[in-house]
């Protein structure tokens, strides 16, 4: 009998603990989120994707659209899969070019040369760098795309990805525009919006 009154104590002691928590729970529930959850969902709901039957008609030999401001690519092949990368994208909007155009070359670890407008920008800039070089800002491997000047490419340094970094171009990390690089053949769609 002495034990079953230790039980019941327990329970009682357990069941009043509950009811007088049960409002400060509800209370937490609805309080609102601290600075740090705010970011994180702030950033979650700025990474918007699109769907790509509305901006073409077909797949084609795939698609390729770069969102320049949430900084993301997203790529789909011809069999409908589509794979998403984070991306850096052109410093200044004046830098920016959006439209359509298309995948007219492929390279892998492509020679880089400033373009005049880069060179008046920052005459210290070296007049060309080879592949394969650690300061050649173009990465493993580079999509050329049909507009003079602009690229899909990799990039050395990592920090420029997920910024406003580049003259214009769309940049990936190394092992990402290698993957693009390789689904992506020439004649791939491409739109910066």
């Amino acid at each position: 009998m002495k034990r079953d009154s230790k039980l019941n104590r327990r329970t009682l002691l357990t069941a009043s603990g509950v009811m007088i928590a049960s409002p400060a729970l509800l209370l937490a529930q609805s309080a609102p989120r601290p600075q740090a959850d705010t970011d994180l969902q702030r950033n979650a709901s700025s990474f918007i994707t699109h769907e790509w039957q509305d901006h073409f008609d077909q797949l084609g030999r795939g698609i390729i659209i770069a969102d320049t401001n949430t900084m993301v690519l997203q790529h789909w092949t011809t069999d409908g899969a589509m794979r998403i990368y984070p991306t850096s994208v052109p410093m200044t909007d004046d830098l920016t070019r959006r439209g359509y155009t298309e995948v007219t070359e492929k390279r892998e670890n492509p020679g880089w040369g400033p373009t005049p407008e880069m060179r008046e920008r920052d005459p210290t800039l070296p007049a060309y760098v080879q592949g394969g070089d650690p300061r050649n800002p173009l990465g493993t491997r580079a999509l050329y795309l049909s507009w003079q000047y602009y690229r899909i490419h990799g990039t050395q340094d990592t920090r420029k990805i997920g910024r406003r970094s580049s003259s214009g171009c769309i940049g990936l990390y190394n092992e990402q525009i290698e993957e693009v690089y390789e689904r992506a053949p020439v004649g791939t769609q491409v739109k910066l919006i």
